[in-house]
């Protein structure tokens, strides 16, 4: 038998190695290399429950939005009914106004100490019980007491709904589930007055409170059932340790692991250092147990002098906005301070938020570009459109002569406009570019609320003109609320949405306010005549198309094309 001769250059002493990579085992595999775990994401919410979570808040915002109209169009009949002044009575819908405004804040922070679904639950049991009250209210004292619980509701149920459904919805699709939330817009301006009238004049006062307990407790009963259950940061995702996957027991050939029963001595472990029964081991990380009354580091804090600025701020700069309005200037002591000390509160709080580690309401968002210039835009158009909406109805009553039913289904039709545009307009936001559908809808509601100047500022025009130019104005606003709104929290992570719709309710009950105020200071300072009501409507369009300037740095990109 021949020997292998070792090929020239090596050395002939080294043995000849038939495998250069040897394995322990007979079949060899590559070595896998410890991989990190992913984190484990919450799960998506599904389409269904989606669905589920939207007709919960759409119930509960028609009863909301159906009560203010419905309140607004019987503050006569309940001066007469209590016999007081017009002016006590119109605290019944201040009072609201100021409950809203001040609770308002605290619903980011609800909703991360007790839930989403705990604080909806709780916001639709105080305006139905406020509801309740109010109906059994016994003089003026008492119905502007339980009309702020219902404030205390009300002012919850906006910005906890919103913040549910722009959780459970995926950004491709917020667009079409926003327009759904509009649909209360198309329900509460066309049928609230309509309904109020005829409860007013077929039964009592009594009913335009009793009509919202029917709905209120379809709500709670909706809200019990469909809505998914939640806790504090509910969604929360956690990062978990390195993962190092063990010997593929699966394999035959894989090495077993001796398990030693319990009770044997392992022979690898010295074990003369026996602890004692009760002792802590120094081997074994101990958890991190809290002791009773120490704050748990997952559930935010109450931030007590944020709320002690920011509510009674809102408060006062409201309460100053309107009784601004009411004497036609803000001279009077009475409207010029609280307007002062809610500005510097407010602006106290601004401070604290920006440098404080746990605000009650992270006002940096508004460092993210598409949402800060989302607030802005919001905030000039609210402004003019919200604040026109007194002029319609003192026109035809005042100037025109025509009752306040004539007077509310000459307003329909823009109600209308407004509701349909907008589901029209919040489904194609998915899909085209936002700056160029919102810089449309400005333009058109300039355009709508200019015209409508030029044809109030006549006084035998045809009632057919005036309404006309406001549906113009109605498809532009249409085209404007909704869409800005989603393209400004489009791209805000999930856990980040509560604090995005606290700030857009705080954000359009001050510009509606300031708004307001700023169109009663006008038409009292130029009067109620064609003249007057030409130049208020011409500060609205202005307003409307200042909206135009932060609309021009919103995304010009549509949200399919978008890089993600």
């Amino acid at each position: 038998m021949r020997t292998p001769q070792a090929p020239s250059g090596a050395d002939p002493t080294r043995k000849p190695n038939p495998d250069p990579h040897p394995h322990p085992h007979p079949h060899p595999h590559p070595t896998r290399k410890p991989t990190l775990a992913p984190p484990n994401p919450p799960t998506p919410p599904t389409l269904r429950q989606l669905h589920r979570t939207a007709t919960v808040v759409i119930v509960g915002s028609v009863m909301s939005v159906l009560d203010m109209t419905i309140v607004n169009v019987a503050l006569h009949r309940l001066s007469e009914a209590f016999h007081s002044s017009l002016e006590t009575i119109q605290w019944a819908a201040s009072a609201y106004s100021l409950a809203l405004a001040a609770v308002i804040p605290t619903a980011a922070w609800a909703m991360g100490r007790i839930g989403a679904k705990r604080t909806y639950l709780t916001a639709l049991t105080l305006f139905t019980l406020g509801s309740l009250l109010a109906a059994c209210a016994w003089d003026a004292g008492s119905l502007i007491a339980f009309r702020a619980v219902q404030g205390l509701g009300g002012g919850l149920l906006m910005p906890v709904g919103m913040a549910m459904v722009m959780r459970a919805a995926d950004p491709a699709r917020l667009g079409r589930v926003m327009a759904l939330l509009g649909l209360p817009i198309v329900v509460g301006p066309v049928l609230g007055p309509v309904l109020g009238g005829w409860l007013i004049d077929a039964a009592s006062w009594q009913w335009i409170f009793l009509v919202n307990l029917p709905v209120g407790a379809a709500a709670l009963l909706l809200a019990a059932k469909l809505l998914h259950p939640d806790g504090p940061h509910d969604g929360a995702a956690t990062t978990p340790g390195p993962h190092v996957p063990g010997p593929d027991v699966s394999r035959a050939d894989a090495p077993r692991l001796d398990v030693p029963r319990p009770g044997t001595p392992r022979p690898d472990i010295p074990g003369p250092d026996v602890p004692r029964p009760g002792t802590p081991r120094p081997d074994i990380p101990r958890p991190d147990v809290p002791r009773p009354g120490t704050p748990r580091p997952d559930i935010p804090r109450l931030d007590v002098p944020g709320l002690l600025m920011l509510s009674p701020g809102l408060a006062l700069l409201l309460f100053g906005l309107a009784r601004g309005g009411e004497h036609g200037s803000f001279a009077s002591p009475d409207a010029l301070l609280p307007t002062l000390a809610g500005l510097v509160l407010i602006a106290a709080f601004a401070r604290r938020a920006l440098t404080t580690r746990e605000p009650l309401l992270d006002l940096r968002l508004l460092r993210e570009r598409p949402f800060g210039v989302g607030i802005g835009t919001l905030a000039l158009f609210t402004c003019g459109y919200f604040g026109s909406m007194l002029l319609a109805p003192m026109y035809w009553q005042q100037a025109r002569g025509l009752s306040a039913t004539a007077a509310g289904l000459l307003g329909a039709p823009v109600g209308l406009a407004v509701g349909l545009t907008m589901q029209i307009a919040s489904r194609r936001i998915d899909k085209v570019p936002p700056r160029r559908l919102i810089r449309t809808g400005i333009a058109l509601g300039a355009l709508g609320m200019a015209l409508t100047a030029l044809q109030v500022g006549s006084p035998d025009v045809a009632a057919w003109r005036v309404v006309g130019a406001s549906v113009v104005m109605g498809v532009g606003t249409g085209m404007v609320l909704l869409p800005t709104m989603t393209t400004a929290s489009r791209g805000l992570p999930k856990q980040r949405m509560t604090a995005a719709s606290t700030i857009l309710s705080i954000n359009s009950q001050i510009w509606a306010s300031i708004g307001t105020a700023l169109i009663s200071v006008t038409l009292g300072a130029t009067g109620l005549t064609p003249t007057g009501f030409r130049t208020t409507y011409a500060l609205a369009a202005t307003l409307l198309a200042l909206s135009l300037l932060p609309a021009t740095f919103l995304p010009h990109r549509s949200p399919s094309r978008a890089p993600r």
